[in-house]
């Protein structure tokens, strides 16, 4: 009836799901705020949505029959204001917090890719919903792990340090910069707490092969002046 059979939808909205997974890893391999889940989440939503577009087109024209001054009008209309509406909703979900660290992305796009479901299942096309909830579910659910898994490995790290003095700060870069790490920028902020006043800082580096993040975070642990320690 849609012209679009289980396993073309199926395979359709897989690749989706991997091309935007793939750039999503290397995102994620550099640390960036938005990483593998929330690129593979906003490609299976584009996937759906255009599916749900050919659905719409044959279903006029082949199945509803409508008079001819309806079917002129263009009714995927509608769906873009959903589309639009809901990055209000998005953006609400996304916050930047005290140590510069984006938060809500994945969220985000999971409402966005949600709302191209909800439409599929407004129209009708139960198959293009069922697969594309399935793997919006298992990117939020499954593939959590295989993020958090990549993050760790990844060589690009953020370290926030809280030290009691400003002058305890060279230590800091000293000790990293004795175990080969190549570090990209150096970012003061305000104290962990108000109340503290302990200056801090934000360190981007990048880690030679051998080490990992926790050699790193005990290395600086070590130090007497290091008051707190955080990756990012």
């Amino acid at each position: 009836m849609t012209q679009l059979s289980f396993l073309q939808v199926l395979v359709r909205m897989l690749t989706a799901a991997l091309c935007g997974g793939l750039i999503g890893i290397e995102r994620g391999r550099k640390n960036r705020p938005a990483g593998f889940r929330t690129y593979m989440l906003v490609c299976m939503g584009a996937s759906l949505t255009m599916i749900l577009s050919t659905f719409l087109a044959v279903m006029i024209d082949a199945v509803w029959m409508l008079p001819e001054e309806l079917a002129k009008t263009d009714l995927s209309r509608f769906g873009a204001q959903v589309i639009n509406g809901i990055g209000f909703l998005g953006a609400g979900t996304i916050i930047i917090t005290g140590r510069q660290q984006v938060k809500g992305m994945t969220t985000a796009a999971g409402l966005w890719a949600s709302a191209c479901m909800g439409l599929a299942i407004g129209v009708g096309f139960y198959e293009a919903a069922l697969i594309g909830c399935l793997l919006i579910l298992i990117t939020i659910v499954v593939f959590s792990h295989l993020e958090r898994f990549l993050t760790m490995r990844s060589r690009n790290v953020n370290v926030y340090v809280e030290f009691e003095h400003v002058d305890d700060m060279g230590s800091i870069i000293t000790t990293l910069k004795e175990q080969g790490i190549r570090i990209f920028d150096v970012e003061l902020t305000k104290g962990k707490n108000a109340e503290s006043g302990y200056p801090n800082v934000i360190v981007t580096m990048r880690l030679p092969r051998h080490r990992t993040h926790t050699d790193v975070i005990t290395s600086l642990a070590q130090l007497r002046a290091v008051r707190a320690i955080e990756e990012l």
